[in-house]
């Protein structure tokens, strides 16, 4: 069985030469002819599928993969062929990885079970990022986190920058917020998420996700290109059995320019190490998008897919209630809508930022114009007066 890889490729020489060199590199040969490969090429060499107006295809055996290694099988994929000489792109646009699919268990926690914990079924879901970003305290990041669950959010996360730092340590931090929410659940009658950084190299993640969850988190967060995908891998196999809320920071090193790896590429894999929710980007923010593929990221996610089970796309960046509806319009009700400026920087605070947003989404279901409907909702007025209509 073969593990087909597809990258855009443009280069100085012929591109079908190109190809073979791409293919030999990444499996079992190199610059010169060696003769022992001869045998060993045979059997376990790439083969180039097709080169053809700037699109290579290549087959790798499956025999070369460490099954359950998600490094080892970048370095194949994506290894060393960024750094071969007369390349002026070279993007890894997609992995078809069914040979390797039966090592992977997926999310633990899917779309359904998050609506079911919830109880929120008919519309996205709408979260927040506590802000200021950093230099909080643990009472004031409670603070922040109380108000966005009585404005009735459904999920509050760190800023990615944000783990156990001295002026706001994660312990403590943790449970001040998980106090709050416990409070306001009382008051809203729903419960709210709050998805704490547990981001941190290999020798400490597991056991810092472990303690979050024994200080009473109901989700835990994980920058999964800074800690690697083996990381969000490591929690689910500890049976820490908590959502893994999975951002992508970082990502734009290797998904913009000419030489990377899409963000499809990054979906497949974060579906296949179990998690939970993922940013893949706007279809309206301030971020640099690439419609395409946030076009297939998104049914990456959410498709059927070996028994995995679907996850949220998060969709953030400069996101607030005039763009509710050019994101919905593409993503529909099973997304995350997570602003942070665009509720916080609310004029009225941020409960008025949540109900504005909530606000736009009942606009959105019932096909009315904001302004219209802005008539009847003064928070969604105010918003309009503060970003535009």
């Amino acid at each position: 069985m073969m593990v087909r890889a597809t990258y855009h490729v443009e280069a100085e020489a012929p591109l079908e030469k190109v190809a073979k060199e791409i293919a030999a590199e990444q499996s079992t040969g190199t610059w010169t002819d060696v003769p022992a490969e001869r045998d060993v090429h045979e059997k376990l060499g790439a083969r180039v599928v097709s080169a053809k107006e700037g699109t290579v295809v290549i087959d790798f055996p499956a025999e070369i993969f460490e099954p359950v290694n998600v490094p080892q099988i970048l370095s194949v994929v994506a290894g060393n062929l960024f750094g071969l000489g007369g390349l002026k792109a070279l993007r890894l646009e997609d992995v078809d990885f069914t040979p390797l699919l039966k090592h992977y268990k997926g999310p633990r926690f899917g779309i359904q079970d998050v609506r079911k914990y919830l109880g929120v079924y008919d519309r996205p879901l709408i979260g927040t990022i506590i802000k200021p970003k950093v230099g909080l305290s643990p009472k004031r990041t409670a603070e922040v986190a109380e108000q966005a669950a009585l404005g009735g959010l459904d999920l509050i996360k760190d800023d990615e920058t944000l783990t156990d730092q001295a002026f706001c340590p994660l312990e403590e931090r943790l449970t001040a917020v998980m106090d709050k929410l416990d409070k306001a659940e009382a008051v809203v009658g729903k419960p709210c998420l709050y998805a704490v950084n547990v981001t941190a190299g290999a020798d400490k993640i597991v056991e810092r996700a472990e303690r979050a969850k024994e200080l009473g988190a109901n989700m835990i967060m994980v920058d999964i290109l800074t800690a690697g995908f083996s990381a969000v891998q490591a929690i689910n196999e500890a049976g820490i059995n908590l959502p893994i809320h999975v951002h992508r920071t970082m990502h734009g090193a290797l998904t913009r320019g000419a030489f990377g790896i899409s963000m499809p590429v990054i979906a497949k894999l974060t579906r296949m190490v179990g998690g939970t929710n993922l940013h893949i980007g706007t279809y309206s923010g301030k971020m640099e998008r690439n419609i395409s593929d946030i076009d297939r990221s998104r049914d990456i996610l959410r498709e059927p897919w070996n028994d995995f089970k679907p996850m949220f796309p998060a969709v953030s960046g400069g996101i607030y209630p005039q763009l509710v509806k050019a994101n919905l319009d593409h993503y529909g009700i099973d997304c995350i809508l997570q602003a942070g400026g665009g509720i916080h920087g609310h004029p009225e605070g941020t409960i008025a930022g949540a109900k504005a947003m909530f606000q736009a989404v009942e606009a959105w279901k019932k096909q009315a114009p904001l302004p219209e409907y802005a008539k009847a909702h003064h928070e969604l007025a105010v918003a309009l007066k503060k970003w535009g209509h």
